[in-house]
């Protein structure tokens, strides 16, 4: 892709893209167009003279699309740390929705905030020595404002509002909690969250009953907030998706489904139908999941619930109790889990560094130990941070979710610098605009695109983004319909996808070619996104 600076001598872009495929992100048909760019926005759309910007990118043969969203992923603390988060711009993804699952670093106060980085060293990936101090949703988006090139917008994680109000353990929520459980959700809402997010078969929330929730979606109400849930999967998945549209329909609010797929073929099929038949007559209702079957979590979600009831720097102690081995064992035996299909994704510390990549039952055979009291000693010794990537299921059995006109896209992506993780965090993308268009024909370019982009940014709440419109912000993406393609695997996870030559937030590039492009002013294109609902 040719790129030069314009012999015009009064430009009146900043940068001319011209000659591309406009795919504009509502599902509507592709047409030729050249974009115009002014400081941070599309300003003109049409066929303009290349005299007329500063700088003029040759799109011939190549799509020009609105940036992509992310609407689940785990990338709350590298958009803290990590001004261009590679894995995900080379990808095209230039909105992160953070904090999902109801739990992440903020908010949090004096009796949380230790507990909460423990919780998520192996999901979200900050150290304890890199927490400074913030306690509220604010004071954690403040510190990503202009500090990344990916424009970022959160959740209210729900477990983080129950830890505070009550604790860790199992207790009902009396009255005087809930009040303040609602206070920090409309706090949250205020501060500009989308809405409430839970993750139903995690630490805390997993006690939660559907009469607390529905409370506690009711103080968003007002706010036309959207209730975003990691359903009770560990339940099954019909009677977890009838609880959220329950909880909808109670609380008069929107819901929306994080990663849905089935575990067994058909099982989708039939969620899909009781969604098309049912529950979105009942509820306004979307749902998200990576282009993948197989998935990944944190080793210790595989643990009985108690182990953390007093909250997870307690954890290890619990894990030494001779029946909470004896639980796990049973656990084990329920889930039905093949250990061999598991694969050890990432450990903390460098002793065990080596069984990265191994699955759980080559780890249990050379331990020589009962496969409870293995993985029991691998979590005492990594201190309980140890991802997992569960390599079951053929991909096409998420193919009808994929293709229903409610998803949209959610990476789902955990990154761990050196880890055997999931693919999904370096090639969902990728996978979605190329092989599931070309090879599997699920949908069409501009299908793919919308669900990528549109589709999240009117259901999130982005003014005037995931859109090539004029007078829209200019997040956009520049990329190769023939050739975009994910490499990602399971053996070989962290391989760039290929196919995306331009990527653009708030009108900088940030990407070329799949390069990151290095930005020295201090305040970066990226900014805190406030939920905007129609």
């Amino acid at each position: 892709m040719n790129t030069h600076e314009s012999t015009g001598e009064n430009p009146v872009f900043d940068i001319l893209i011209s000659g591309g495929t406009v795919i504009d992100g509502t599902g509507s048909p592709r047409y030729q167009a050249d974009v115009g760019i002014k400081g941070d926005a599309i300003v003109a759309i049409g066929e303009l003279p290349e005299s007329s910007g500063a700088t003029v990118i040759d799109a011939t043969n190549k799509v020009v699309a609105p940036g992509f969203v992310d609407v689940h992923n785990h990338s709350d603390s590298w958009l803290l740390n990590t001004p261009n988060f590679i894995s995900k711009t080379s990808q095209g993804f230039t909105t992160e929705v953070i904090m999902a699952d109801g739990i992440s670093y903020a908010p949090v106060d004096r009796c949380t905030a230790a507990d909460w980085v423990y919780y998520l060293q192996s999901l979200d990936g900050l150290y304890p020595h890199e927490y400074t101090g913030w306690e509220s949703l604010q004071d954690y988006m403040n510190l990503i404002d202009g500090k990344n090139v990916q424009n970022v917008m959160t959740h209210i994680p729900y477990a983080n509002l129950r830890s505070m109000a009550c604790g860790f353990g199992r207790q009902r929520v009396d009255d005087f909690q809930m009040k303040q459980i609602c206070a920090d959700v409309r706090k949250g809402m205020e501060a500009g969250a989308v809405g409430l997010s839970t993750g139903l078969d995690y630490v805390a929330q997993c006690f939660s009953t559907t009469d607390e929730l529905v409370e506690a979606c009711q103080a968003m109400a007002e706010y036309d907030g959207l209730y975003v849930s990691h359903i009770r999967y560990k339940k099954s998945l019909m009677p977890a998706i009838e609880e959220l549209v329950e909880i909808g329909k109670r609380a008069g609010v929107k819901v929306h489904i994080s990663h849905m797929k089935g575990q067994h073929p058909g099982q989708a099929e039939e969620a899909l139908e009781y969604i098309d038949k049912v529950a979105r007559h009942e509820v306004d209702i979307s749902f998200d999941v990576y282009p993948y079957q197989p998935g990944s979590t944190m080793l210790h979600f595989l643990l009985p619930y108690e182990v953390f009831e007093d909250g997870p720097k307690k954890a290890i102690e619990k894990l030494k109790q001779p029946e909470m081995q004896l639980r796990f064992k049973y656990g084990l035996e329920n889930y039905l889990l093949d250990i061999s299909a598991i694969q050890i994704a990432w450990v903390l510390t460098e002793k065990n560094k080596q069984h990265q990549g191994k699955s759980l039952s080559q780890y249990v055979e050379e331990s020589g130990l009962p496969k409870e009291e293995a993985l029991i000693n691998l979590l005492i010794e990594e201190e309980m941070a140890v991802l997992l990537v569960f390599n079951m299921g053929d991909d096409r059995l998420v193919d009808p979710v994929l293709k229903h006109d409610l998803y949209m896209m959610g990476t789902d992506g955990i990154y761990m610098e050196g880890g055997m993780i999931h693919p999904r965090q370096f090639g969902s993308a990728a996978r979605l605009l190329g092989p599931c268009v070309r090879d599997h024909k699920l949908f069409s370019l501009e299908d793919a695109v919308y669900k990528l982009s549109g589709s999240a940014a009117k259901r999130f709440g982005m003014a005037q983004r995931g859109f090539v419109k004029e007078q829209h912000f200019a997040d956009l993406v520049i990329f190769d319909p023939d050739t975009v393609q994910d490499h990602a695997t399971y053996d070989n996870p962290q391989q760039f996808s290929s196919g995306i030559e331009y990527v653009f937030t708030n009108g900088i590039p940030i990407v070329h070619n799949n390069q990151p492009l290095e930005i020295t002013s201090q305040t970066l294109p990226g900014r805190y996104l406030r939920y905007q609902p129609k």
